[in-house]
Order: C-alpha cells, then sequence, then structure tokens
C-alpha cells in the first residue's frame, strides 16, 4: 500500500478553507488580492461532476490564484486518480480528498466524513491519486465521526491512512455528528479539541498537519503554529476577509498591507473583464459584501452592493457607489 512520494512544496502555514457556495474562483481571486501566500482551496468537485459533467467549468480558474488546491469527493479509487491527472493538467498545485463533510447527499455516495470509518478505503485512494500524479496529495478530515470519536481511534485512522505515503493531514478539530445534525450543525455543535490535533502532530512528526476549526484570528492562529505546521481558516475568512491582510506577515515580517480601497480597486479590471464574457455582477461582488466588516459605512457598503448587483444591466459602477458610502462617512 505504501508509496512514496515526493515532499511537499507548498507552504501551508496559512490556507484558506474548501467551502461550499463560497470558494468559487471569483472569491479566490479577490481573496489573492488579499494576500499574496495563503494557499486557496476550491469548493469540493465530486468526481461525477467531473468525469461527466462540465470539466472546464469545475476546474476553470485565474492563473493569480495560485497557490490553488482542487477538492475532490469520492470514494473511488480510480475515479479519483483519474480527477487527480484532470487537476494535476489543469495546473493545480495539490489536490486534497475531502473526508469531512457530513452532509446526507454525501453520505449517501460514500464521500466525506463517513469515510472516517474505512479508513483502509482512505488510504487505498490516497495511494491511487498518488500514483497517478506528481503534484502533493492531501487529506482533510474530522477527529471522528459520531461514536467513533476517541483519540485511540484518530490516532489509529491517521496512521492506517499515512501508510498510503500521504504526508499532509489537514484536521478539523471537532467530531461529526453524521445522524441528527445538519452541515451546519456540525461546524458548530461538536465541541473543539485542538489538544487532540497537537497529540496527532506529536505522534506523528514526520507529518504535515494543519489544524481547522474556529479560528478566527491571526493571533489565534501565530498560537496554532507553535504546536502545529498551518493552519487554515474558513468562514472567518470569507465573512472577514480584510482579517488576511495580516497572513504575508507569517512569511515575510516586513509584508506590505493594501488597504480596503486598494483591493476594490484592483477588482475593478478583474469584475470588467467578467461582465464582458457575461457574468453577472452579483456573482462576484457577494464575496465582496464582508471587506468593510466592522468600518464606519460598511453597512451601507454591503446594502447597497446587496439591494442592486443584482439588477439587470448593473456593471462595475454599482460596485464603485458603494464604495462611496464608505468614503462619504
Amino acid at each position: 500500500m505504501t508509496v512514496e512520494k515526493q515532499t511537499s512544496q507548498l507552504n501551508r502555514t496559512f490556507t484558506v478553507a474548501p467551502m461550499m457556495e463560497w470558494t468559487d474562483r471569483h472569491c479566490r481571486y479577490f481573496h489573492r488580492l488579499i494576500s499574496d501566500n495563503a494557499v486557496l482551496y476550491t469548493e469540493m468537485v465530486t468526481t461525477g461532476a467531473l468525469i461527466h459533467g462540465d470539466q472546464q467549468r469545475f476546474l476553470s480558474y485565474s492563473e493569480p490564484e495560485h497557490p490553488l488546491a482542487l477538492q475532490l469527493g469520492g470514494s473511488h479509487p480510480q475515479e479519483l486518480a483519474s480527477c487527480s491527472r484532470m487537476a494535476e493538467d489543469a495546473g493545480y498545485d495539490e489536490v486534497n480528498l475531502n473526508v469531512g463533510c457530513p452532509s446526507d447527499r454525501v453520505q449517501n455516495n460514500m464521500i466525506g466524513a463517513c469515510l472516517m470509518a474505512h479508513p483502509e478505503l482512505v488510504a487505498e485512494c490516497l495511494a491511487t491519486m498518488q500514483a497517478a500524479v506528481a503534484i502533493p496529495v492531501t487529506i482533510k478530515h474530522r477527529l471522528g465521526i459520531d461514536d467513533m470519536d476517541s483519540y485511540e481511534a484518530l490516532h489509529q485512522f491517521v496512521a492506517t491512512v499515512s501508510q498510503s505515503g500521504c504526508k499532509t493531514f489537514i484536521i478539523h478539530a471537532r467530531k461529526a455528528i453524521l445522524q441528527g445534525l445538519s452541515p451546519k450543525e456540525n461546524r458548530d455543535i461538536p465541541p473543539l479539541k485542538y489538544e487532540w490535533v497537537y497529540q496527532i502532530k506529536q505522534a506523528f512528526p514526520e507529518l504535515e498537519i494543519l489544524i481547522n476549526g474556529g479560528i478566527k484570528t491571526l493571533a489565534e492562529s501565530r498560537t496554532h503554529l507553535q504546536h502545529v505546521d498551518g493552519v487554515m481558516i474558513g468562514r472567518e475568512a470569507y465573512h472577514n476577509p480584510y482579517m488576511m491582510t495580516e497572513v504575508d506577515a507569517l512569511y515575510q515580517p516586513d509584508a506590505a498591507v493594501k488597504t480596503r480601497l486598494q483591493i476594490i480597486e484592483q477588482m475593478y479590471p478583474y469584475i470588467e473583464a467578467e461582465l464582458k464574457q457575461g457574468c453577472y455582477l452579483g456573482h462576484i461582488t457577494r464575496h465582496l459584501l464582508g471587506l468593510f466588516h466592522g468600518q464606519p459605512g460598511g453597512r451601507q457598503f454591503r446594502r447597497y452592493l446587496s439591494e442592486n448587483a443584482h439588477k439587470a444591466g448593473a456593471d462595475v459602477d454599482v460596485l464603485k457607489r458603494a464604495v462611496d458610502k464608505v468614503i462619504s462617512i
């Protein structure tokens, strides 16, 4: 089962989590303007969608988004290998296997967190994926599922899966409750156990361990980085994206910090180009709503965009007028 693979060259000190309906290509382009160094992840794409659907739509991205990882959902080793080759051919820097999503829809297809009950299959999937590509293959998973929620079970899962040759484990520091909780509730209700992730790093020092779940600030990130190799932030990076202006300082202490207005102004050419391709303004600007979070005029900015970006013929001037709501206060 063991596959000897190269050590990843990606610096995953800070990563933005894959989030369904949120981390599309417009969101990632916006996030890249805020941080040069954060590794960005796509929404989860199922193997079936790639094999039988519109590959161009699911795999498209802009070059500035690098370093960029594609997250896959699936449990059939050969299908995952085929999709990993698609990711590599498309120029992605990493492919990640989702073993953390708790939704009923993916459980029914043996995708996501339910795979934690099948570590040997997960190891086979990862080994087959690694044999198919030269780019890094990584895994994102939970502490456990349902009653399989002891540290010993987590340790055994990592021990088994690491035999595949996978070196990078992104661990959401909550278990998933597959019966009785919704995906949204699974992001909040199961308690966080950061210390378990720290213990896994101590037990497997040769592995790259990233921690995810409930992290909201760079100060918290720095604390976690004393125990693990990297931090992944999801909802806070989406709802309060300007917090990521501090990320590059994790890589270079004297990294320049852009203002909110500089970031918005750099979005204008991108938006204009996308509109010419037939894109709808609201599909892009919905990701910008939190940029002025907590700032004077921030609510007015958000309200104006929310009320006007969806209208027929809405163009970049709508965003400029929203920005004026902030500047004029």
